[in-house]
């Protein structure tokens, strides 16, 4: 027994301490915890022992002052002060003066017991680190304490979600929504328990969304009825093994959704297409597999990094809350909002935010979209006018829809055509009826020329509130005040102190505004309108040396979202377009313009033939016609029903062969056909799945030489085996 105390007495040997850095994953030691596992030094055995006489020497000392002087005490009943007690200590231990004598002699030590001290002795000690210790954590620290949101696979393609008070989930990916307990929100739209599913798209050409848990109000129940409820809301939808996960990790006011796999008619044509796969999911570099990570994948989406998320400005936030509770306010006096601003600077999102957060509280909102480049809700190259009653959670291509007006403009951009865009845009306001708030989107060309025509745009719709984006790499755009507007001429306005010879004149315009005499002749002024100045900032956002092609692919993007419509609404493979039977639609039975340049009439039906034909309809009577084409001398302004892919001309038959979503009752009042400059995705015609042989369209013996021919694609890369594929490279992140 001697001899195992005798061991222990020595530090531990150096094999030792390797064997236990080796096991450290499980027994993780720092450097105080090493040196507490041996015995106590040298060095250490005489500090101990020097405290202790310091304790003897400084008890000896308060009893021999016991007589002369009581030690210091509080009120009656208190504990004598600590502070007295070590004024004696250090009385004690401070170095005496020596005596006369060469060696004195030590003291005896003391034979009689030591009487107990009038202190206690954790007062003579250094003083320890407070300890406090952990009480009931509060809902916040809880949330702190937790990694992130929970994930649990319930099923093959189906995932539970549940998430803390304002905890956020960021994705990427396509699933089907549905919130069983609480409430969450996505894009502004706040979704809550019993309400139907919904879609949400987190596209890469995007940012990222989030599902944000919201806070909610409950009734005054106790934690007990709180579960009850929980558990009785779970029964039906969930076993008895996902009901106990989920409430083990209840919490107060969480939210509790369900995650299913997306089988959309969209995304399965899109992604039919070879390279455009990454638009909804992209791998990039090693993935975590874990239980979290396998159950995101079996819905068809993947978690991602917070700073990869949509985020708004403290501005922007602001902005949305007054136009929200203004709409609530002037139920009577619809509000009409006109968002301007230069490219990339995030109007498109503002508008889905301000629609989603407007849904909650009112039935319908109406959007007027201005911006010919990129369309929210159509093809682009138009100029339509739309009613929205559903939430916009996902981007343009995802969420084609057919429009209470619209007319086919037939290039993305006015530049060389601004007089027309006017004109289009008075035709189409004309069918607003003021039953519910409007939202204008505008373009993003806001210098030289674009800045004139934007001024006259705001007196022309006469906008209640503007909201004017701005950003770090936005310069030299003026604030648009109304009495900036008022005193500015436009392109073709007049301001209020100057007039110009060449003023557009607006009395068509004026009618429909139900405007007095008085007023018809006098030139239109706009006042009294408020104004947003907000700044925005994102993550990612295209360059200048990328955001032609970057828009390119989203008009490809566009045009491919419009062509699913062909497709079932059933979950069952795409069709391919050339499986599709197209309409025969006769010469003599439509008119035919070329709207983006002059076209010599013989070569007309060569531009026609595969091109994106917009489905018009005039007021012109073209019966008397016998053979045909018949082309049309300058393009109409008029209505547009639809879109089509002109996929032959029959010569013998004398027939356009045009495949269209466009319903059959629609196609029968179509009697012009309007050809512009918008592309038709390369995707289409070189992945052609289904054709044996040549593929139509597709050549191989082609000059890039001539004139127009050398244009590259950038971020799309076409191949005859890969279709359109979109490089990652070229979206670059800000810092």
């Amino acid at each position: 027994m001697a001899d195992a105390e005798r061991r222990f007495n020595r530090a531990l040997y150096r094999s030792v301490w390797s064997k236990i850095y080796k096991i450290r994953p499980k027994l993780v030691l720092c450097r105080r915890d090493r040196l507490r596992l041996r015995a106590p030094g040298r060095c250490e055995r005489h500090r101990r022992r020097r405290r202790l006489l310091q304790a003897q020497a400084a008890h000896a000392g308060v009893r021999a002052g016991a007589a002369g002087e009581k030690p210091e005490v509080g009120a009656a009943g208190e504990k004598p002060r600590i502070g007295a007690a070590r004024k004696n200590l250090k009385a004690a231990a401070a170095p005496r003066p020596q005596a006369a004598s060469p060696s004195p002699a030590r003291d005896p030590p003391l034979s009689r017991p030591l009487a107990p001290l009038p202190f206690p002795i954790s007062a003579l000690l250094p003083a320890a680190p407070s300890v406090r210790f952990p009480g009931p954590l509060s809902p916040r620290a809880k949330r702190k304490k937790r990694r992130g949101p929970l994930v649990r696979q319930v099923g093959p393609g189906c995932a539970l979600l549940l998430l803390s008070v304002e905890e956020e989930f960021t994705f990427g990916g396509t699933c089907r929504l549905t919130c069983l307990y609480g409430e969450v929100e996505v894009f502004g739209y706040t979704i809550r328990q019993g309400q139907p599913p919904q879609d949400l798209f987190s596209t890469f050409t995007h940012s990222f969304m989030n599902i944000t848990s919201v806070h909610y109000s409950t009734p005054q129940k106790s934690m007990k009825e709180i579960r009850r409820e929980f558990r009785v809301l779970l029964r039906s939808r969930l076993t008895l093994e996902d009901r106990s996960w989920s409430i083990k990790n209840f919490s107060p006011l969480c939210s509790l959704v369900m995650l299913e796999q997306l089988k959309n008619s969209t995304v399965n044509f899109i992604t039919s297409y070879p390279g455009l796969s990454c638009v909804f999911m992209q791998e990039s570099g090693p993935v975590q597999i874990n239980s979290e990570s396998l159950a995101l994948r079996s819905v068809g989406i993947r978690k991602e990094k917070q700073r990869r998320k949509l985020t708004l400005t403290e501005s922007v936030r602001s902005a949305l809350e007054e136009l929200v509770n203004v709409a609530r306010e002037e139920m009577d006096d619809c509000m009409v909002v006109l968002v301007c601003g230069a490219q990339d600077v995030g109007k498109s999102t503002f508008n889905k935010f301000l629609i989603n957060k407007l849904l909650k509280s009112i039935p319908c909102v109406d959007y007027l979209e201005c911006d010919l480049g990129q369309t929210e809700f159509t093809p682009p190259g138009c100029i339509s006018l739309l009613n929205i009653t559903e939430p916009v959670l996902g981007p343009p291509f995802t969420h084609q829809r057919t429009p209470q007006k619209m007319v086919y403009f037939g290039k993305p951009s006015c530049r060389n055509n601004c007089e027309n865009y006017i004109e289009i845009i008075k035709y189409v306001f004309s069918s607003y009826k003021r039953e519910s708030p409007l939202i204008i989107n505008t373009m993003g060309w806001v210098v030289d020329d674009g800045l004139l025509l934007l001024i006259d745009l705001i007196r022309l719709l006469a906008p209640t509130h503007v909201v004017q984006f701005t950003a770090a790499h936005v310069k030299n755009v003026p604030i648009l005040t109304p009495e900036y507007v008022e005193e500015t001429d436009g392109l073709y306005t007049k301001s209020k102190s100057k007039h110009r010879n060449r003023c557009f004149e607006f009395s068509e315009f004026g009618d429909n505004l139900e405007l007095t005499d008085e007023e018809k002749d006098s030139p239109i002024f706009l006042n009294g309108y408020k104004l947003f100045y907000v700044y925005s900032e994102f993550t990612f956002c295209k360059i200048v040396r990328n955001r032609e092609s970057h828009n390119r692919v989203l008009r490809g993007l566009a045009v491919l979202g419009y062509l699913s419509l062909l497709m079932p609404s059933e979950p069952k493979p795409p069709s391919f377009l050339p499986s599709l039977t197209p309409y025969q639609v006769p010469f003599n039975s439509v008119a035919l313009r070329i709207t983006h340049s002059d076209v010599a009439p013989t070569h007309v039906l060569y531009a026609v033939n595969a091109s994106w034909v917009g489905l018009c309809r005039i007021m012109d009577d073209i019966s008397g016609y016998t053979r045909g084409p018949i082309l049309l001398a300058q393009t109409p302004i008029c209505d547009c029903v639809g879109f089509g892919l002109c996929r032959g001309v029959d010569m013998e038959k004398r027939v356009y062969h045009i495949i269209t979503p466009v319903p059959p009752e629609e196609l029968k009042t179509v009697n012009c056909l309007l050809v512009g400059s918008v592309n038709i995705p390369p995707c289409i015609f070189c992945s052609q799945r289904g054709l044996e042989g040549t593929i139509p369209y597709i050549t191989t013996d082609y000059n890039f030489n001539l004139p127009g021919a050398s244009e590259r694609i950038g971020v799309r890369t076409v191949t005859e085996a890969e279709g359109m594929q979109i490089d990652p490279r070229f979206y670059q992140k800000i810092k």
